[in-house]
């Protein structure tokens, strides 16, 4: 690997007496991590979560926890020549992560079980374990910066490359844990760490990306919500924004916030999308595009990493991109009209790049509460 591709840890004493942990998925990213931190002359160590049955996600008997995962990350770490370790944290996973995903869509929210992960064992219980380790700082394989400021302090800034950034899903990250965090992809596209994991000799390097949330590798969220939470399968009526019954539906876990797809009721001048949710009632309320607009939502447990301006630009969707706001220490006012902003959502606050803060979307006002 040449000089160029060196990166620097910032460890705070020599590398030949560090240890860095990095933590694995089996991914080419983490593992190419893993590569850039073995370069340093540190000893590293590599950590794999095995977080759910991957069997019982994909209803297939014989196909074990993860295992395809698990065994590549093992590989690269006995080509790196580095030691491994498999974590169980099945239980604490299901009760923070699966669990909690299941509550909100059960609650007619829209979870982010990613940012859930981070804020929990990705980050709260895996730093614990690298610190037990005696280790000098836990490495991830995420597309986000971590810049040193002007008073000495560690902040949180969006990937180099915008296609790749996932600071949405860090905005919980806290600033003692970030002073312990190393993000070493951050300024590197994708093809450049998959030229690297090439260079190295892995077997990672064509490894697909995951484009599924992990514990539902077969992309039916709904049938999981449905075995963990069987009221959501109950059907009920589809109704207009005036109250009227246009329809029925086979249970909310089905929907979500601006979706179209599924609503299946032909005769309506222009098309309908879901702009409420009522799980008690199991209601599914539906309108046109315009209905769905929001000026504004209230956010809850706002974790800051910066400070608390007024204006700033304000991301409601993992996709989405950012849009001036304003602040007011509750709400999030949106300059002009967003669209699809569902409860449940992480509404995450930056000041240009830096990722200042964020929490998760109580509830929106706008065109639809207005009309309603």
């Amino acid at each position: 690997m040449s000089p160029d591709t060196m990166i620097d840890f910032g460890l705070a004493r020599p590398a030949s007496a560090a240890r860095i942990v990095v933590a694995m998925s089996g991914g080419v990213d983490s593992s190419v991590v893993a590569v850039l931190a073995a370069q340093t002359g540190a000893e590293v160590i590599g950590v794999t979560l095995q977080l759910y049955d991957h069997g019982e996600a994909v209803k297939r008997s014989g196909s074990c926890c993860a295992g395809q995962d698990i065994y590549d990350a093992k590989t690269v770490c006995d080509r790196l020549g580095i030691a491994h370790y498999v974590l169980d944290y099945e239980s604490r996973f299901r009760t923070g992560v699966i669990d909690r995903f299941a509550d909100e869509y059960a609650a007619g929210r829209t979870p982010v079980p990613c940012s859930l992960c981070n804020q929990g064992v990705k980050f709260t219980d895996l730093i614990g374990f690298a610190r037990e380790l005696g280790a000098d700082c836990l490495a991830t394989g995420h597309y986000v910066r971590r810049v040193i400021g002007a008073d000495g302090r560690a902040q949180l800034w969006k990937g180099r490359d915008p296609a790749r950034d996932q600071s949405y899903f860090l905005y919980g990250t806290t600033a003692e844990q970030l002073d312990f965090l190393r993000f070493p992809l951050g300024d590197l596209p994708k093809s450049e760490v998959r030229r690297l994991a090439e260079e190295a000799g892995l077997t990672v390097a064509a490894k697909p990306d995951s484009q599924d949330i992990c514990f539902v590798p077969d992309g039916d969220y709904a049938g999981l919500v449905k075995r963990l939470r069987p009221e959501t399968a109950a059907p009920g009526d589809i109704v207009d924004l005036a109250g009227r019954t246009l329809g029925r539906h086979d249970g909310v876990v089905h929907f979500t916030i601006g979706q179209r797809r599924g609503i299946e009721i032909g005769g309506q001048p222009v098309p309908l999308y879901v702009v409420r949710i009522e799980p008690e009632s199991r209601r599914l309320v539906v309108g046109p595009r315009a209905a769905l607009a929001v000026s504004a939502a209230r956010v809850e447990g706002v974790n800051w990493l910066g400070e608390g301006q007024r204006k700033v630009k304000a991301k409601v969707r993992s996709l989405a991109r950012t849009v001036e706001a304003e602040w007011d220490g509750e709400w999030l006012s949106f300059l002009v009209n967003e669209f699809g902003v569902a409860p449940g959502q992480s509404a995450v606050l930056y000041d240009e790049e830096r990722l200042i803060g964020g929490g998760t979307i109580g509830e929106t006002r706008g065109t639809f509460a207005q009309a309603a």
